[in-house]
């Protein structure tokens, strides 16, 4: 799990160690100067944050409880998205994508909006329904004829786009609920009041509580894991792996830190 929380404090004690406000320098108790990055072979980590991968789930399949799946299945958590909701997803990088798995690992519809055609084809091959461009001046009310008028019951921010959340706010149904895992812009809080909304914000998901079903979630998805995780590398070919990160071309991307 990402951060180093303090291991005391109520919040560490609960499972939401992410917003721990006395965070621990691993530094302060080795010698490592360079110990806290995960694109590496090692990495310092206290050991009440390591969770045992269950024998039955691969690697690369247990490495998306963290960016891949986790701010998201947070968001699905706050949310509790089910089978009855239209859940609307604001960009499809490895988080949003990992958004649209969430939500129809839980049986939930997926509109999404995003503009990269290769990430939006990856979308609708893993079943979300319809890919607006979020460009495209007439979306709102895409988005408003493909759920009856009303809005999307559900909406998750994952691009971190300035006009992002606000735009949320319109495109989500009266008395529906936003979630945002990006850092956008800001929202208008006349709007969200007058429509009765709920706005969350999510980082990481409670590793006391939801570690079953985090690992549930996976079990689950393995086939559309299998269509997110668009490329796998070596350690050795790093900098290959951020050339295509920087291109959009890809899904999400794992590095194999033993692999040649």
């Amino acid at each position: 799990m990402p951060q180093y929380g303090c291991g005391a404090c109520e919040l560490c004690v609960s499972g939401e160690h992410i917003h721990c406000q006395h965070s621990i320098d691993p530094y302060a108790y080795c010698d490592s100067s360079s110990g806290r990055a995960t694109y590496a072979q090692y990495c310092i980590k206290q050991d009440w944050l390591c969770l045992p991968i269950p024998a039955d789930i691969s690697y690369g399949h247990a490495s998306m409880a963290y960016c891949g799946l986790g701010p998201t299945f947070n968001a699905m958590q706050k949310m509790q998205v089910n089978a009855l909701d239209t859940v609307l997803i604001s960009g499809l990088g490895a988080v949003g994508l990992g958004g649209a798995v969430n939500a129809i690992a839980r049986g939930a519809r997926v509109l999404a909006l995003e503009s990269q055609p290769f990430r939006a084809e990856l979308a609708r091959s893993i079943g979300v329904e319809v890919v607006i461009n979020p460009n495209d001046p007439d979306k709102l009310q895409q988005i408003r004829e493909l759920t009856g008028g009303h809005g999307a019951d559900k909406s998750v921010e994952a691009s971190s786009a300035e006009s992002a959340p606000a735009f949320l706010v319109e495109a989500t149904r009266a008395r529906g609920q936003i979630t945002s895992v990006g850092w956008g812009g800001p929202i208008r809080a006349a709007v969200l009041v007058g429509k009765g909304q709920s706005f969350h914000g999510a980082w990481h998901w409670n590793h006391l509580v939801d570690a079953e079903a985090m690992f549930r979630t996976i079990r689950t998805s393995k086939s559309l894991l299998g269509k997110t995780i668009s490329h796998t590398f070596p350690m050795t070919r790093i900098k290959e792996a951020w050339e295509l990160q920087l291109t959009g071309e890809r899904g999400k991307i794992i590095l194999h830190p033993w692999a040649e």
